[in-house]
């Protein structure tokens, strides 16, 4: 039996306290059900981006920032094709438009999506949604739900786990 890979999206690698959670609580959480983990934050070289992020201000910087870019998409779609599962982080008052860019295509690979959403506060339309109406319409026709605590995405991984990878 082939180890299961997840494609977990999210902002958090962004700042210092979404990097903690992301790196100390969902990571190993995932790793520990037993799923390998495809990272957007590790798939590209930190070589490559601190390379880049050095370049004195100016059009060299900026053409390697465009090439750089290029890598980064290609990489996470990889990943995201590689994968049998995506989780995404849903956080913060609207979706970080990455993760609902990786969303919606892994819903176009057919890849179930499960959202995870620790954040209280209001972040849809209306009373109907918890999140982005059609990100939420997205996750939600791939056979994938909403989550709004790390107990329940455990919960939700075992299920896809002992659903789809039966020995």
């Amino acid at each position: 039996m082939n180890t299961p890979i997840v494609y977990l999206a999210g902002p958090l690698g962004f700042s210092e306290a979404g990097r903690l959670f992301h790196n100390t609580v969902l990571v190993p959480l995932i790793k520990e059900i037993g799923f390998d983990i495809r990272d957007p934050w590790t798939l590209t070289s930190t070589e490559m981006i601190d390379a880049v992020f050095n370049l004195p201000y100016g059009q060299k910087k900026k053409q390697a920032m465009v090439e750089m870019n290029q890598v980064i998409g290609c990489n996470n779609l990889m990943a995201i094709k590689e994968s049998d599962l995506i989780v995404a982080v849903l956080d913060g008052v609207d979706i970080d438009s990455g993760t609902a860019s990786e969303i919606g295509c892994g819903y176009a690979l057919r890849k179930m999506v499960i959202g995870y959403r620790g954040d209280f506060r209001l972040s849809s339309e209306n009373e109907g949604g918890i999140v982005n109406v059609q990100v939420q319409y997205f996750i939600e026709l791939s056979g994938g739900k909403i989550v709004t605590s790390v107990e329940s995405l455990k919960k939700a991984l075992v299920e896809y786990k002992n659903s789809f990878f039966q020995p």
